[in-house]
């Protein structure tokens, strides 16, 4: 039986400025008991020789493995395949952790008998080395179905029990494949803890994939999420999660991601929203009726549940380009970062 508490997944592309400060986070965890595995997924530059390097000098930690360029997705499953740990985490190699991160969220997991732990992180600009946003700090340690609904869908602040979640992929496809992944998770794990502290520093790169989605990523999205949907009536979790998936869909749907096509000026919005609201009223109608967009628990709950009322109202009168020039002014102009 292995004594690794922790396997931690580095997906390593490219990056080579920015990967010596992650795996220096890395190798100095508090938590001792933990494998590294940085995977290179064909990389063009230094980052294959760095790893390489870091292996030498810390041949108890630190597992390289190379591969053919397949995708960030390939990648963590290529790691999450052959990880050994208890628990297992992943790492994009831009960021860096905080050197209790990893003893924090296993141990906040091992205290709580939890199949998923969450922490707080902070969003950084690249280019100006300011932090932007802190998120996932006002939870506290309650588990509720609306914890579940507005977790943050990135890998990378979390730590999964493997046992759970061993036979679970991230799905083929750019863009919106950890979404996927969490909900998936979803119909699998008994419980979540939460470790309010920031201790994962995520760097916003304008031109990573995350910012660049096309016509072809939402018609993705939308193929993926039925099949999400089917693996919750498969393993008879609907039912009891609908208001859950269906919000779920709206939040990552029409919220966040028709915000991001609309800098797309191929892309004719009025029609992509028509789309839209017809896909989620056919597929995850829940959401028109959800108690998580009613506007009593939104105001009990603060600003940013009010402003996801306030999205659904404009969906619900059949005008979501208002929500969308809205949210660009307020992004574009007062340079307020929001993030659903």
């Amino acid at each position: 039986m292995s004594n690794i508490k922790l396997s931690i997944v580095a997906a390593v592309y490219n990056l080579e400025k920015y990967l010596p400060r992650c795996l220096d986070s890395l190798v100095n965890q508090t938590l001792q008991e933990i494998e590294i595995l940085c995977v290179n997924d064909g990389s063009t530059d230094s980052a294959p020789q760095i790893i390489e390097d870091y292996q030498k000098r810390y041949p108890d930690k630190i597992k390289v493995f190379h591969k053919q360029n397949g995708g960030e997705f390939t990648t963590r499953n290529y790691g999450l395949e052959r990880a050994i740990g208890e628990y297992v985490t992943f790492v994009d190699t831009d960021d860096y952790v905080e050197p209790n991160w990893a003893e924090k969220l296993y141990n906040a997991a091992k205290e709580n008998d939890a199949d998923l732990a969450v922490c707080g992180f902070e969003r950084i600009d690249l280019k100006t080395n300011k932090v932007v946003a802190r998120n996932m700090i006002n939870f506290g340690n309650s588990v509720k179905d609306d914890c579940i609904l507005f977790v943050n869908p990135a890998p990378w602040n979390k730590v999964y029990r493997r046992e759970k979640i061993k036979d679970l992929r991230f799905l083929e496809f750019r863009g919106f494949n950890d979404t996927m992944f969490l909900a998936s998770c979803y119909t699998i794990i008994n419980k979540i803890a939460f470790v309010p502290d920031i201790l994962y520093h995520y760097y916003l790169r304008y031109d990573s994939q995350i910012h660049t989605i096309n016509e072809q990523d939402v018609k993705n999205l939308k193929k993926y999420l039925l099949e999400v949907k089917e693996l919750y009536i498969k393993s008879k979790k609907y039912e009891e999660m609908k208001y859950i998936l269906d919000t779920f869909a709206f939040l990552h749907l029409g919220t966040s991601v028709m915000y991001r096509i609309s800098y797309d000026k191929t892309v004719n919005m009025n029609q992509m929203l028509k789309e839209t609201i017809k896909y989620l009223d056919e597929n995850f109608s829940n959401w028109r009726k959800s108690p998580f967009l009613k506007l009593g628990y939104s105001v009990k709950k603060g600003f940013k549940h009010i402003a996801f009322w306030g999205v659904s109202l404009f969906y619900k009168m059949g005008m979501p380009m208002v929500y969308i020039k809205v949210y660009r002014f307020l992004v574009d102009k007062l340079k307020i970062d929001i993030k659903f």
